[in-house]
């Protein structure tokens, strides 16, 4: 179950940025989720507390989880000399890191809601993004 929920995440993170880094260079890339662009830390925040129902000081530990991932993210979307591909690969455990540390904050039903909204489409978090990630490799 564990291999098959961060196959899940690593996809759609995968997905999220491939999209991100095709914008084209005047896009803002602090645009937020309404204009397409990388979603504000408090955009992404509020949707968390939302669907996982986080509590004051759950919140309170998550902002800065969010926001060193944001800002990793929002570096990476800017350099122009990286490629797609450059740019996943070191975002990727970025990601994975942040994942591991919000799951770590979250009581066994949080958890439960975390994976089913991450099953899911939500561009809430990802702004008017699209895009596929590959078939994994096994």
């Amino acid at each position: 179950m564990n291999r098959l929920r961060l196959l899940a995440i690593g996809m759609l993170l995968f997905s999220a940025l491939a999209a991100l880094a095709q914008q084209t260079a005047t896009s803002s890339p602090r645009g937020g989720a309404e204009s397409g662009g990388l979603p504000t830390v408090e955009e992404q925040l509020r949707v968390l507390t939302e669907e996982l129902d986080l509590t004051a000081t759950q919140r309170a530990k998550v902002r800065p989880i969010v926001r060193k991932l944001h800002d990793t993210t929002e570096n990476l979307v800017r350099d122009q000399r990286l490629s797609n591909e450059e740019r996943l690969a070191k975002v990727r455990p970025q990601r994975i890191q942040a994942d591991k540390k919000i799951r770590a904050l979250l009581n066994d039903d949080q958890e439960k809601k975390l994976d089913q909204y991450l099953a899911g489409p939500h561009p809430e978090m990802h702004g008017g993004l699209s895009g596929t990630a590959p078939a994994p490799q096994p």
